[in-house]
């Protein structure tokens, strides 16, 4: 299994830059598919970005254009850089590690707090 701590949340002002970290041990990092959730106050957790063990990324639509995804397979590490940042990004954001199929795995981080607010 992996396990994963996330990294990275604080308080930025609206239009501010911020960029998340998760770092992964305990596993073979890179045959692993990684995402961002987050989860605002009385909301359901939502998905906000993926990028599968080969490099290809989805995002969700309210987050398209501000957000990149990445990750360094070399250092066991994935990031999510969140630019033009608001308000309503607010959120508990959680990193996620999965397999898909027969040999299903799921794991995620604590989640770290990011507030945007002026």
């Amino acid at each position: 299994q992996v396990q994963l701590v996330e990294s990275g949340g604080g308080l930025v002002q609206p239009g501010g830059s911020l960029r998340l970290s998760c770092a992964a041990s305990g596993s073979i990092f890179r045959i692993y598919d990684m995402g961002w959730y987050r989860q605002a106050p009385g909301k359901q957790r939502e998905l906000v970005a993926t990028i599968a063990s080969g490099g290809s990324t989805n995002y969700a639509d309210s987050v398209k254009g501000r957000f990149t995804i990445t990750r360094d397979n070399a250092e066991n590490m994935l990031y999510l850089r969140m630019n033009s940042l608001k308000p309503e990004d607010t959120a508990v954001y959680y990193c996620n590690a999965f397999r898909v199929g027969p040999a299903g795995y799921s794991s995620w981080g604590q989640g770290t707090q990011v507030t945007v607010s002026s």
